[in-house]
């Protein structure tokens, strides 16, 4: 060998070399911020799902057939690309959460049967957890005033959820004309039709309140 190699070669030593052993409390911060880098939105919603958010490989098949897609401000892909690449903020402000109708066609036409209706459902509940500002703030009035309806009675009621949306909106004669036509084919029920245990639907509310 001669000695030009020999001098490449123990240069080339010095980038092999072990790093120094760090104290126990010179390695405490290095663990923490490792952890708290390894548990971040992404793995809250795969917790949520049971699916891993990384199965998606952008083949564009859900937002291709999504039947709300044009009104959407980003495809639903885009939107699970930007939690793969940790762009959380930009994925949870996003306005395609929650105009999603949870009709089911994306995940049907995922062909590595990714869930992503019950992702973009991860996604809307993390964003009221983190006190994200919604776009679409009708659509949430009538996510509550629904569930409200379920809690009450145990089931939908049509009419009393158009009177609380109503309420929370105050958009009170939007689709007004529809309400005579519905209610003669007997679609809007005068009277709610409760559950025989309603009780234990309150119950659940109350388990799962806050979470």
């Amino acid at each position: 060998m001669s000695v030009n190699t020999l001098k490449e070669t123990n240069k080339l030593l010095a980038s092999f070399v072990p790093p120094a052993s760090f104290t126990d409390e010179e390695q405490e911060p290095l663990n923490t911020s490792v952890q708290l880098h390894r548990h971040n939105i992404a793995d809250e919603i795969s917790e949520r799902t049971f699916q891993d958010v990384s199965l998606c490989y952008q083949c564009g098949k859900c937002s291709s057939g999504c039947p709300v897609r044009y009104y959407m401000d980003i495809a639903p892909n885009k939107v699970v690309r930007l939690i793969q690449l940790g762009f959380y903020e930009e994925a949870l402000k996003s306005s395609t959460p929650w105009l999603c109708a949870g009709c089911q066609t994306c995940s049907a036409r995922c062909p590595k049967e990714f869930d992503l209706a019950k992702f973009m459902d991860a996604v809307r509940e993390i964003a009221i957890e983190k006190g994200i500002e919604v776009k679409e703030k009708n659509i949430l009035k009538f996510h509550k005033a629904f569930l409200d309806q379920i809690k009450s009675h145990g089931r939908s009621y049509e009419a009393g959820l158009v009177a609380e949306y109503k309420m929370k909106t105050l958009d009170l004669l939007q689709d007004v004309d529809s309400a005579p036509g519905m209610y003669l084919k007997g679609k809007l029920a005068i009277l709610p039709h409760n559950i025989k245990d309603r009780k234990g639907v309150k119950s659940i509310f109350k388990k799962t309140s806050g979470k």
